[in-house]
């Protein structure tokens, strides 16, 4: 199947993709919230209009203790302690990228101040929720949140925390969600 990706998101933001890999050096897998189903999509590298830039900068959410590591490189930056997904809407497990960075309040208080939207999927929504299907890494009107299993299956963190994201975490940044 061929599909053509626009030059933004659903949210404005100038396209990123996470690269995971790649395949006789022109297929690049990347991840793209659009396709559904958390799974790897293949871009030709070879096709014109691709910027490509590095980033040593890697976030890694550990659901067991429910923390999210900043690194750079091996380097740990920063550990933030994290409320994740509660049973029956777990936050999906794989590899991601940051593809919006949002500012909370267009959308509601209950998101803090900042919104760090992934590339990732939750197939398994709640019973009458009417917020969307994207994960993302926001803040929380409830400060217990923290360290526990309570969310829709967004990752959730402190205001401090998230603007120091919204500064060091680029687009296209990778996001790593381990069991």
């Amino acid at each position: 199947m061929l599909a053509h990706v626009g030059s933004t998101t659903e949210f404005g933001s100038p396209q990123s993709f996470s690269v995971m890999g790649s395949r006789r050096g022109r297929w690049l897998a990347v991840t793209e919230a659009g396709v559904g189903s958390n799974r790897a999509v293949w871009v030709d590298a070879r096709a014109g209009g691709l910027r490509y830039e590095r980033t040593p900068l890697e976030l890694d959410v550990d659901l067991s203790t429910r923390t999210l590591t900043v690194r750079r490189n091996a380097a740990v930056l920063r550990r933030i302690s994290v409320g994740v997904g509660r049973a029956g809407s777990p936050t999906p497990t794989g590899r991601f990228a940051v593809t919006d960075k949002l500012r909370g309040s267009a959308y509601s208080a209950a998101y803090g101040c900042c919104i760090l939207a992934l590339s990732a999927i939750q197939p398994k929504l709640p019973p009458g929720w009417s917020g969307g299907n994207r994960i993302a890494i926001h803040g929380t009107l409830a400060a217990g949140d923290f360290g526990r299993a309570v969310s829709a299956g967004c990752v959730h963190a402190r205001d401090a925390d998230l603007s120091y994201l919204m500064r060091v975490a680029p687009l296209g940044t990778p996001v790593v969600i381990r069991p």
